[in-house]
């Protein structure tokens, strides 16, 4: 399996994204974006993503060069079009104009709809955790690509409909808990298909509705579907998915999920943003975070564990490995971009493994 350094992928995926028709401001978000994500674990929103953003801007559906457009604008809320533009770019642009929004009147609402994937929600929670405030992100698919059934549905009628909830505080950085409402993320099952590798039992179903763990049955026609989670009480998984679809796709003016759904594009999103000095208060926010999360780690373990994760600690662990080690690609995720990288005319920098 390819072992390459964090530093050296960033400049990889950098250059590739400059000669994929990116400008600089874009290709430094979103290589440092997918890079982060792999670093943290969540290597179905990291470099992975790459062959497929590149293959949309030579065809014309992403549309590199392009900025946030603001629809409408008060001085608590913002309704912003992405014009299909590199998504993190527009919603690095967003979150920083709802942070000032926040800082000056406690809390900023914003939407945005025709975003190209936007990747990690916890990217954006993190931003708004850097200045002292927490938020609230969630996210659907515009109406494409549909993955998860309701439960006892054989058929998919929702995208896996992220929610993310990040505070600041914490003896080790910031609280971000930043999951799919999905029993798994479609990225997850595309990297295992890619890699010629099996899911994990219990993820996903095929057309008929029995599970599988053959990935190829998600993208068949007619195709398999991705499980709600919550297990025996999946019907929570898939109500939280569709409270998701409608907070995005209709109140951006963007898309719900509709009848014979085009291909994956992007994503509509909504954005809560909140500062604590408007409420009761900064100081007494990291206070009560800090003794509560010292309450929470003193429990009582039970025999054989030696610890109990927080939301982020996971992603915290992954980082401080994968930042000494290197970070792993599997041979196939690796092959698809140095194909990119001999189309593109990229140099492909060296590996272990």
């Amino acid at each position: 399996m390819p072992v390459i350094s964090a530093q050296s992928l960033q400049n990889f995926t950098e250059s590739l994204l400059l000669k994929g028709g990116a400008n600089e401001e874009e290709a430094r978000i979103v290589s440092h974006s997918l890079v982060d994500a792999n670093l943290l674990g969540h290597d179905s929103h990291g470099v992975m993503r790459l062959p497929f953003y590149l293959g949309r801007v030579k065809e014309g559906i992403l549309k590199a060069g392009e900025k946030l457009q603001i629809l409408n604008e008060t001085p608590a809320a913002i309704t912003g079009d992405g014009c299909w533009g590199f998504g993190q770019t527009v919603m690095h642009d967003l979150m920083n104009r709802l942070i000032e929004k926040a800082g000056t009147l406690g809390v900023s609402c914003g939407t945005l709809k025709r975003a190209s994937h936007i990747g990690r929600l916890g990217e954006y929670a993190e931003m708004a955790a850097a200045k002292g405030m927490a938020s609230i992100i969630c996210a659907n698919t515009h109406g494409s690509a549909p993955r998860v059934a309701p439960v006892g549905g054989k058929r998919p009628r929702l995208g896996t409909n992220p929610i993310c909830i990040g505070m600041p505080g914490g003896a080790e950085g910031p609280f971000v808990l930043d999951f799919g409402t999905s029993a798994t993320a479609e990225g997850k099952v595309r990297i295992k298909k890619i890699a010629g590798e099996q899911v994990p039992p219990g993820l996903i179903l095929d057309p008929d509705g029995n599970p599988t763990t053959d990935p190829n049955m998600l993208y068949g026609d007619p195709p398999g579907t991705i499980l709600p989670m919550g297990g025996d009480q999946a019907y929570k998984g898939f109500g939280l998915s569709f409270m998701v679809e409608m907070l995005c796709g209709a109140l951006s003016g963007g898309q719900c999920a509709f009848p014979d759904p085009p291909p994956p594009q992007g994503n509509c999103v909504f954005v809560v943003v909140i500062d604590p000095g408007h409420l009761g208060g900064q100081n007494h926010l990291m206070n009560e975070i800090s003794n509560l999360e010292k309450y929470v780690r003193s429990v009582p373990l039970k025999e054989g564990i030696s610890e109990v994760f927080l939301p982020g600690d996971p992603e915290k662990k992954t980082a401080a490995t994968r930042e000494t080690s290197g970070i792993s690609l599997d041979k196939g995720n690796w092959e698809a971009l140095s194909n990119l990288a001999a189309e593109l005319g990229v140099p492909v920098p060296e590996v272990q493994g």
